[in-house]
């Protein structure tokens, strides 16, 4: 399937969309790394940024979890590896918040 022709404004505005999203996207990602975001705000999100971030890259960004620490979370939950969060299932996203309770 070809991609379609955009003109140069169009492929302009696609461009600085996805410059938005990926700095929003790497905004909640280092809000949840820091402590200020809560895992369950983050699962709550409907929106894209969240939905289309994948889960591997969502478990890195908890405090003390590393790439191994992650990739052992993604085979304990049954998570396949370029599961995006959007793709993750309800009992997924239960045992995800009992492993990382809200802190406060």
């Amino acid at each position: 399937m070809a991609l379609p022709a955009l003109s140069p404004e169009a492929r302009a505005e696609a461009l600085q969309k996805a410059l938005r999203t990926r700095r929003e996207r790497a905004d909640v990602l280092a809000a949840l790394k820091s402590g200020e975001l809560a895992l369950e705000a983050v699962l709550s999100r409907a929106d894209d940024v969240v939905g289309k971030t994948p889960v591997q890259q969502l478990l890195r960004a908890l405090p003390s979890i590393g790439t191994v620490r992650a990739q052992q979370l993604m085979t304990e939950l049954k998570v396949p590896a370029r599961r995006k969060v959007r793709g993750l299932g309800p009992r997924q996203r239960e045992r995800l918040l009992e492993l990382f309770p809200a802190q406060g």
